[in-house]
């Protein structure tokens, strides 16, 4: 009988095809939507509403890039759609009584604490991301109904509604923040010492605290991001609505979420990509929006989204298994995957 114990480098290579595997899994399913899409509505490839598909898309790709950071590290933020709320709300208020700067500076702080308060209930308390967010996603929809009694907050200041109005070379301002903000946290993402930090937290928190890496301080900037995130989220709502809405961000919170698992980020941790979080927003903006071109009932259109996300998360759990059942190659390897090497350890038993 002989034993083969694969090599390192073969490890490193079967790990960066099955992350190559989810990226193009999100790809290839915004390209056959489109396809389908441009086949069933003339309307679909035109300038105006694809820019239309990019100005719906932006606010929860906001969200998306923040819940990218937080979920690499095995956390989620269930309170980015209250927070966005609410901070619509502390960036109107501040806005009509005392200005642009003072309304956008109190939106950032008011965001950047929200995630800060995450950060330090999830690392201090030692509490489960999922209850600690769900439990400020509650307090920050109350105290926006109560700081508006439950009416909108109006906007009249122009420069702020530029940033949900304008156009920059025919493109919306809100998706040129989007994509700028996307490359910005890529970046950070893939090339800085802190990116690197959040892949080897959420991969094994224990073995990258014994490593050095501080797992709270990064933990606690993934929150904090995520926070900051949702207020610029809800700057581009806002402008975009002339309005700030205490219950704008319901729901968003779980649209986040499932661009984030679309694009291949993994919920177990440790890995994923800005890249694939752009495109899982964007297969859910091109759905959302095929789907009002083709008249469909909106009850129907939650059916449709809600099995995109059980597709995405089925096939993000069973990755591996589907990848075994592909026609093997003369190497003992499915087709597609790189071929296995023995490494020193073989050995031979009689």
């Amino acid at each position: 009988m002989t034993f083969s114990v694969t090599s390192p480098a073969s490890r490193s290579r079967l790990s960066s095809a099955a992350a190559a595997a989810r990226r193009l899994r999100a790809v290839w399913m915004l390209l056959l939507v489109g396809i389908v899409l441009t086949i069933a509505s003339p309307v679909f490839l035109t300038h105006n509403n694809l820019m239309n598909v990019g100005l719906a898309t932006s606010v929860a790709a906001l969200l998306a890039v923040g819940q990218t950071y937080v979920i690499i590290l095995a956390e989620i933020d269930l309170s980015v759609g209250a927070a966005l709320g609410f901070t619509a709300v502390v960036t109107a208020q501040t806005l009509r009584d005392h200005g642009l700067v003072a309304g956008v500076a109190a939106g950032v702080a008011a965001g950047a604490a929200i995630g800060l308060v995450n950060g330090l209930l999830v690392t201090k308390t030692r509490m489960p991301s999922f209850i600690a967010t769900l439990a400020t996603m509650s307090v920050l929809s109350g105290l926006s109904l109560q700081l508006t009694k439950g009416n909108p907050v109006a906007v009249t200041d122009y420069d702020f509604q530029g940033i949900g109005q304008n156009r920059i070379a025919g493109v919306p301002v809100p998706v040129v923040i989007m994509l700028v903000v996307f490359a910005a946290a890529g970046y950070l993402l893939a090339r800085t010492r802190f990116g690197r930090h959040v892949y080897a937290t959420g991969d094994n928190t224990e073995a990258a605290r014994l490593s050095g890496v501080r797992t709270d301080r990064v933990k606690i900037l993934a929150f904090v991001i995520s926070g900051v995130l949702a207020a610029l989220a809800g700057f581009i709502l806002t402008a975009r609505l002339s309005t700030a809405e205490p219950t704008a961000g319901t729901g968003l919170e779980l649209e986040a979420i499932a661009a984030v698992i679309i694009g291949g980020t993994s919920l177990a941790g440790g890995r994923g990509t800005l890249l694939g979080t752009l495109v899982g927003a964007l297969v859910l903006g091109v759905i959302d929006n095929g789907m009002n071109l083709l008249d469909v009932s909106p009850f129907l259109q939650n059916v449709v989204k809600g099995l995109v996300i059980l597709l995405a998360v089925f096939l993000d759990r069973n990755i591996d298994v589907l990848r075994s059942l592909l026609p093997k190659r003369a190497d003992g390897t499915a087709h597609g995957g790189p071929p296995q090497r023995s490494g020193t350890a073989a050995a031979k038993t009689r």
